[in-house]
Parts: C-alpha cells; sequence; structure tokens
C-alpha cells in the first residue's frame, strides 16, 4: 500500500474535529492556505495525517471542478537549490513558505539552468548545468541528467528531495512540460553553457518522455534539428518547442555568438510525428530573439493563451497567423538593468522585480528585499499592483532564478 494511501485510510479512524463528521472537517482543513500547514500539523496526529496526505489536494481538485478557479502558488528557485532554499508563495495571501534543500555533493559547487515543473501535487526538479571540481575545465559546466522529485504534502525544511530514474541524455537550457493527461513529462533539445560563455556550449536534438507510473524514460523521435535555449509547453495534444539557438557564428573570427532561431516546432504525442512551424516575427523585424514565455490556461477545451515579455512589452501568440501581436506595456518599467520574472498564476499574468528601499534604515528588516509585482489581467485587460517583503534570506536575480507554478 502506498504511503498516500495509507496515511488517507488513517484519517477516516482518526477525529479530525470534534462533533463535525470527518468529510466536513476533511473540507474545512483543506481550505486553509498551504503555507500554514506545517505550523497546524503539531495540533494533533489526525491534523498531521491530514495534512500530510494528498487528501487536501484531491479535495481542491473537487473545489475547482464544481466551483471557481482556486489559487495558484509560485516556486521560486533563487539559485542553486541544493545552496539556497526553494520557496512557495502565495500571491493572494502574500506568504513564503520554505522549501528543503536539494540533496548536495561534495564535488559539485553549482547548478544552473535547470528547470522545475509541477504534476499533481508533486515538484521535480530536472537537468541542468553543473559545476563539477572533478571536470576539466573546472569553470565550465557539463549537463546534468538528474532527476529529483518532492512530494509537497509531506514536505518540511527537514525533509528530504527522492532521486528519480536519470535522463537519458543529461541536458541544460531545455524545453520542458507535464502532461497531466497521460501523467508524463517530456523534455526536448538543450545542452550545457558557460554564464559568461554562452555561445561555447553544446547543443543537443533529442527527445524524452518520463513516465511517472512505470518511474522511466523513453526515447522519443529528436527534433528536427539541435536546439537549446528552447522554451516547452503544450497546447491541446501537442509538445510545442519554440525559440531557443542552434549554431553559433563567429565575430571577427574570435567571438562565437549563438544564432537564434525564429520559428517553433510541435510534436504530436499521439503520432510521435513533429510539424514544423514557420517564423513567427513579421518583415522588418531582424533576428530578435524570444523573450520569456507563459501560458495562461482557459476554458477545458479552448486552446490556451500564449504570451511573452520581451523588455516592458507584453506579447501574444496569434497561431493562426504565426505572428506575435503586441498586448500592453508595463505600467512601471524596471529601474535599471534589474531583470523581471514573468509567469502565469491563477488566469494572471505576474510581472515582478526585487527591489531594495530604506538601506540607511536602522532597523536590520528594513534592509530586506521588496517584490514589487504588476498583475495583468488578459480577460479584462486590467493592471494591478501587488508588494511584499521577499523571506530575510532570499535575494532573487530573475535573470538567473527558475520559476515554477503550482496547482494544488
Amino acid at each position: 500500500m502506498s504511503s498516500s494511501s495509507s496515511s488517507s485510510s488513517a484519517t477516516e479512524t482518526l477525529t479530525l474535529i470534534p462533533g463535525l463528521p470527518n468529510d466536513i472537517s476533511s473540507l474545512i482543513l483543506s481550505l486553509i492556505p498551504f503555507s500554514h500547514h506545517a505550523r497546524l500539523k503539531s495540533t494533533s496526529k489526525s491534523w498531521q495525517s491530514f495534512l500530510s496526505s494528498h487528501q487536501p489536494f484531491l479535495v481542491h481538485r473537487s473545489i475547482r471542478t464544481h466551483g471557481p478557479h482556486h489559487p495558484t502558488l509560485l516556486c521560486i528557485f533563487p539559485e542553486d537549490p541544493s545552496i539556497t532554499p526553494p520557496y512557495l508563495f502565495d500571491p493572494s495571501r502574500l506568504t513564503w513558505t520554505p522549501l528543503p534543500l536539494l540533496p548536495c555533493s561534495p564535488h559539485r559547487y553549482g547548478l544552473c539552468n535547470f528547470l522545475s515543473v509541477s504534476l499533481g501535487p508533486h515538484l521535480y526538479v530536472l537537468g541542468g548545468s553543473l559545476f563539477d571540481a572533478r571536470s576539466f575545465p573546472i569553470d565550465r559546466p557539463r549537463p546534468s541528467s538528474s532527476v529529483y522529485r518532492l512530494d509537497l504534502p509531506s514536505s518540511s525544511p527537514f525533509s528530504s528531495w527522492a532521486r528519480l530514474p536519470s535522463m537519458l541524455s543529461p541536458r541544460g537550457s531545455f524545453a520542458c512540460a507535464a502532461d497531466p493527461t497521460s501523467n508524463s513529462i517530456v523534455v526536448a533539445g538543450g545542452g550545457s553553457r558557460h554564464t559568461l560563455f554562452r555561445a561555447a556550449g553544446t547543443r543537443l536534438r533529442s527527445v524524452e518522455r518520463y513516465d511517472i507510473e512505470k518511474d522511466e524514460w523513453i526515447q522519443e523521435e529528436g527534433l528536427p534539428m539541435n536546439r537549446a535555449g528552447c522554451v516547452g509547453f503544450l497546447v491541446g495534444e501537442e509538445f510545442w518547442v519554440m525559440g531557443g539557438y542552434g549554431a553559433c557564428r563567429m565575430v571577427s573570427g574570435v567571438f562565437p555568438v549563438d544564432e537564434h532561431y525564429r520559428d517553433a516546432v510541435a510534436l504530436n504525442l499521439k503520432t510521435g510525428k513533429w510539424r514544423e512551424i514557420g517564423d513567427m516575427w513579421v518583415d522588418g523585424e531582424g533576428s530578435r530573439r524570444l523573450g520569456t514565455v507563459v501560458l495562461v490556461d482557459r476554458v477545458v477545451g479552448e486552446m490556451p493563451w500564449i504570451f511573452m515579455l520581451d523588455g516592458s512589452t507584453i506579447f501574444k501568440y496569434d497561431i493562426t497567423t504565426n505572428r506575435w501581436w503586441k498586448e500592453t506595456n508595463l505600467p512601471r518599467k524596471a529601474p535599471g538593468d534589474i531583470s523581471c520574472g514573468f509567469v502565469a498564476l491563477g488566469g494572471e499574468l505576474y510581472v515582478m522585480f526585487a527591489l531594495r528601499f530604506d538601506m540607511k534604515a536602522r532597523r536590520p528588516q528594513a534592509e530586506r528585499m521588496t517584490l514589487f509585482i504588476q498583475v495583468y489581467n488578459p480577460k479584462k485587460k486590467t493592471w494591478r499592483c501587488l508588494t511584499t517583503k521577499l523571506p530575510l534570506s532570499l535575494c532573487v536575480d530573475f535573470h538567473t532564478a527558475i520559476m515554477c507554478s503550482i496547482q494544488l
């Protein structure tokens, strides 16, 4: 019997709230924000068992089916998750929850360009560019094939990530998407690159899929050509791989520069065949490179909205014309060269950057970074703003930070 089923059966024999049926009590406890679960687990053995199981997630799924859209959480990896813990951010309540560190090796001293996806109550960390003291030269990363999974209900700062079967091909800076219909994760392309010597990295065209039930990686038909630094997402029954770079050209015969793709390709998950999608830019836009791309899920059966943040402008992708069109401008630009994070949460677009206020104040708490968030509703075409203090130990550079949305 699995741990989730055994803990679920245990809660049926324990009273959650005295005087109430357990089905009513479970509904009440499931409405408690996830950020409060860690503190409430010590209330009683029944609460510990219930909040550490998958039951609250199952209740959430039922509520989403018959009620309004449930809020989405954001997981932020500021840097190497074996050095700095990732955090869960609840934008509806402006609360932060630390997650456990990834297992650490005495030989490695840095991990970047990895990806994170969520599927159900699980959070995954895949691949990346790994700096290892045993490799030569030590300042050049090598691609990683490692895969880790965290069970969010039972997580705490003292719990651990489970090591899963490694990918068939090590990769960083790749396309990735979780497919809930087949309970699998698809990865494509990638390679490894240095943060300074970017064009000197490797490129891949291999594609593979992780079957969660079988706990194994399955090789799929490769990309039409090598592609790294790309973005991946699901559109109906297709896995799209957009943008990225392949070959590189030499400037003055010395400096390598990436040649960025202006198109996309799509893999039919049923037939396993790729189809090529042409140039996404209108004439006169030159060799534009892809910005940060996110998807906004809509009603089941409708195509998702695809948005891109490029500087201070948000573009919307039109699948029928294969073109990016301007949607809106940010009400407030990020000052200087401060990086912006861009993510879709609960049907809205979040643009965020970190600022430091009151540096001359005497209180240490005043030195904490403030996260400034601009939220765009693409349906109503309206903006609103939020601000929150980042956790004391958290410093986010959105140029390198990894973000993942989690639908509870």
